[in-house]
């Protein structure tokens, strides 16, 4: 009896210790937040947003990526934002294709889950997915040793991507749609991009998950026109498409294809009869198909080297192409100097809208996108851009944006009216709203 008491007396005392070191554990990860990308941290806005505003809603924050670009300044100067590198192992160069991408999500897994588990406890780990093959289940299992609750940010399905270059048949494809179904369910709260997708994960994943659209970040708007002018000015130094047709007589000018200064007083103003600016912002992936545009653009007058080529071997007479790569702080800059923008994205599942587009449309750009099944959450026909289906219908809508160009009266003017008196939410509002509330109440 005596010997059961003790028994009985140690479990309790171990329980007690045990809620006490929780408790503990959770006291000093309540204000800290790891966000998770399997991929580059500077091509993920979204994940970048999420780590500044979690860091100016006072949580600290450990990002965890591939550092291969920059990220935006914001990003870097926070003082409350620690970006920690991920070893991007590249596809062995022998073996079956199969042991190599095995390979490669073996190491993924255990060098991610010894990175979480060297960083100080979390309250929360914010996943990207996709991709989600590994991250997912060691990100949960790294939680369950940590104390973290696993927060997954849908922005498409992993399987479906892949799709695109194996088939939707082929035995990789087959086991990331199991492995996704099957980890989703393992996170404490969902976040997805569209009302659809949000419908998707219900009713065929038996995931509830929270909407939270993409918005424009503050710096996303209309650049003034002096900006502009050395935005123009600066990749004129290295792209021809930016360089004046035509030196000024003036030798107190300074042009560009677009802009002139007056070197005295400061002034800038646009050239008579300028050329338009398109814009289309692409990570060169397979759900983009370039080829649509170059069609559109002939017949009106990852593959970057495919399209390059593709480039090269049209023969335009009153139009030039040019595929920079932008700083993060350039990038806003040149969407709000354009005058039309170009969404090439085909979703392959049909159920995430493309950033980019958000992009735009904070810095009042019209956009012409390639239709798909959910892109009527984003793009209202007629109203703040225009929809079409193939090659030959975007030509039309080119032809009849840019016939009078520039026309005060015409529907790219409108179209910037009806963006600018939409008044869009921006992220960091947005956020507050959706997402706080959620891991402050949990």
């Amino acid at each position: 009896m005596a010997a059961s008491c003790v028994v009985l007396l140690a479990l309790a005392l171990m329980l007690l210790l045990l809620v006490a070191w929780k408790r503990w554990r959770w006291g000093r990860a309540a204000r800290h937040v790891i966000v998770v990308v399997l991929g580059d941290v500077g091509r993920s806005p979204r994940m970048q947003y999420h780590a500044l505003s979690l860091a100016k809603c006072g949580f600290s924050v450990t990002f965890l990526g591939f550092c291969t670009s920059k990220p935006h300044d914001e990003l870097l100067q926070s003082d409350r934002i620690q970006i920690v590198s991920l070893t991007e192992l590249q596809r062995l160069a022998v073996g079956p294709h199969i042991l190599q991408y095995g390979v490669k999500v073996v190491f993924q897994a255990v060098h991610l889950l010894w990175k979480l588990m060297c960083r100080k406890p979390a309250a929360y780990i914010f996943l990207q997915n996709p991709p989600g093959l590994p991250a997912i289940a060691v990100c949960w299992f790294a939680g369950c040793l940590c104390g973290s609750k696993l927060v997954i940010d849908w922005h498409n399905y992993g399987y479906s991507i892949m799709g695109l270059v194996h088939g939707p048949g082929h035995p990789l494809v087959l086991l990331a749609k199991w492995y996704e179904t099957l980890c989703g369910r393992l996170s404490h709260l969902n976040l997805c991009v569209t009302n659809a997708m949000r419908e998707d994960l219900a009713e065929n994943w038996g995931i509830k998950a929270v909407t939270v659209y993409d918005k424009p970040a503050s710096f996303f708007k209309e650049t003034p026109l002096d900006l502009q002018h050395q935005l123009f000015m600066k990749l004129s130094r290295t792209y021809s498409a930016f360089r004046a047709c035509s030196e000024p007589s003036d030798s107190g000018m300074e042009r560009s294809a677009f802009t002139e200064r007056d070197a005295q007083s400061g002034t800038v103003t646009c050239l008579p009869g300028r050329p338009a600016l398109l814009v289309s912002s692409t990570s060169w992936t397979e759900d983009e198909d370039f080829s649509i545009l170059l069609a559109a653009l002939e017949s009106k007058g990852p593959l970057k080297e495919y399209y390059s080529r593709l480039i090269c071997q049209k023969h335009f007479q009153h139009i030039q192409v040019c595929t920079p790569w932008l700083e993060a702080e350039d990038y806003p800059l040149l969407l709000g100097s354009a005058d039309l923008g170009v969404c090439l994205h085909r979703s392959s599942s049909g159920l995430d809208l493309p950033m980019k587009v958000v992009d735009m449309f904070g810095c009042c750009l019209p956009v012409c996108a390639v239709n798909f099944q959910c892109l009527h959450e984003l793009v209202k026909h007629e109203e703040n851009g225009l929809v079409f289906e193939d090659s030959e219908e975007l030509a039309a809508q080119l032809q009849m944006l840019f016939s009078k160009f520039p026309d005060p009266a015409g529907k790219l003017n409108q179209f910037c009216k009806n963006l600018r008196e939409s008044e869009q939410l921006r992220w960091d509002e947005s956020w507050k709203r959706t997402v706080l509330p959620l891991i402050t109440d949990t």
